[in-house]
């Protein structure tokens, strides 16, 4: 159940099979003190207390009319009031002695009322009128009763208060009733406020909860996607490039051992990379990684790009990397996020695009470090060349990461072109993004 914030909206839950027991135990107990408090108030009586001389069977009947109704007070609270009103004016109108219990009922059902009324607008209008008629039978049985007696109710005898009786009885009354009343009104609505509001805060921790565990659960989701580039990034690429020469050692075996040797050498030394960034990667993953740990595995970064792509991994393949401007220090995730991009565009123009010469500008501008690397390839994927599209996604990650821009897509002229732009302004950044884009 949704909670609004208008308190007109909220709808107190129906009792509990525990609370409808409690008020069966109750309005049974309250029934048995009213029919003794009854026999107690008749028995210490004299006659002339009884003018209407009440058998006992009547006086049981009005005392269970007033009080067996509660039983069932918090699963029908406005009829519980109405039936225990009409009972209790009727057993006054009887003239039956008894005051005590019948007024603790008469208190409860009103209170009830205020308490688990559903419908609140029909509680209020119902409690108005059961008050405004219990003032009506109160005015109407002190003037009946002044009224009987021709000298006044409390005779010519000489009082010892600043106010005659007859006035002090009625101002008595009045302000008892009041109280009574008030009482009963003011703590059935708190106890209503009280629920409403609970229910409030259980909402909101529900609330709280569901959103703790779909931040917990974005975050796992984050995690593995961050898990699934760096692996991309540190396996791929050179898995790639051992198949691309297993392929051409496979192609020269026969007529070019020496290029064979060569090339299974390159493979060699590539599954030896892999091995090792792999198992920095593990890690920089492992919860239990130390500082010293972090100190001794270093990613690679700019530093590394030159030996990345001037590295002969493809014997058909040409490269050239040149360095334009005056190299400036950079930050290690600005660092790590220019070798990844590097790595990434050579695995696609290795892989998917069937690129024979790959050209690489790593541009020192004013305000901006820029990586540039263009190959001769078609500018679309190979037939049967299918990717996962992690790499592309990782390469836009990093830079976004900088608030820098990422240009990928064919050349009007032929071939492909990855260009990363990563601005200097921002390398102050937090500590957050600096060790995510290290990673």
């Amino acid at each position: 159940m949704k909670v609004m914030d208008d308190p007109d909206d909220y709808v107190r839950p129906a009792p509990t099979l525990r609370q409808q027991r409690w008020d069966l135990a109750t309005g049974l107990m309250l029934a048995a003190s009213t029919v003794l408090s009854t026999f107690l108030a008749r028995s210490i009586s004299s006659g002339d207390d009884d003018p209407l001389k009440i058998s006992v069977t009547e006086a049981v009947l009005w005392s269970l009319a007033v009080s067996l109704p509660l039983c069932l007070r918090r699963r029908y609270p406005v009829a519980v009031l109405l039936t225990v009103s009409v009972a209790f004016i009727g057993m006054q109108s009887r003239a039956i002695i008894e005051g005590t219990m019948s007024s603790i009922a008469l208190f409860s059902a009103l209170y009830t009322v205020g308490a688990w009324s559903r419908e609140r607008r029909i509680g209020t209008v119902v409690r108005i009128l059961v008050v405004v008629a219990m003032f009506c039978w109160l005015f109407y049985a002190i003037s009946a009763t002044f009224w009987a007696e021709s000298e006044g109710a409390f005779g010519d005898e000489p009082h010892g208060g600043p106010i005659p009786p007859e006035i002090a009885a009625v101002l008595y009354s009045t302000l008892f009733n009041m109280l009574f009343f008030a009482a009963a009104w003011y703590f059935g609505d708190a106890s209503w406020n009280r629920a409403r509001q609970e229910e409030q805060l259980q909402q909101r921790t529900l609330e709280l909860a569901r959103e703790r565990d779909e931040s917990a659960r974005r975050a796992v989701l984050a995690e593995r996607v961050r898990i699934a580039r760096e692996l991309h990034d540190v396996v791929a690429h050179h898995v790639s490039l051992m198949g691309v020469q297993a392929g051409a050692a496979r192609r020269v075996l026969d007529r070019d051992p020496e290029l064979t040797r060569q090339t299974l050498g390159v493979i060699e030394d590539s599954g030896r990379t892999a091995v090792e960034e792999m198992r920095r990667l593990l890690v920089v993953l492992r919860d239990t990684e130390t500082d010293e740990t972090k100190a001794t595995t270093p990613s690679p970064g700019v530093d590394a790009l030159e030996q990345l792509l001037e590295h002969p991994a493809n014997p058909g393949l040409a490269t050239q990397f040149t360095v334009i401007g005056e190299p400036v220090p950079l930050t290690a995730a600005v660092s790590v996020s220019v070798y990844r991009i590097a790595q990434e565009a050579l695995t696609n123009a290795l892989k998917h695009a069937g690129a024979s010469r790959i050209d690489a500008r790593l541009r020192y501008l004013e305000q901006a470090v820029e990586l540039e690397l263009v190959d001769n390839g078609r500018g679309v994927a190979l037939p049967g060349s299918r990717g996962s599209g992690l790499g592309q996604v990782g390469m836009r990650e990093r830079v976004e990461l900088h608030g820098g821009t990422l240009e990928i897509g064919p050349r009007p002229d032929g071939g492909y072109r990855v260009r990363a732009r990563i601005p200097l302004v921002r390398q102050v950044v937090s500590e957050t993004v600096e060790k995510t884009a290290v990673k």
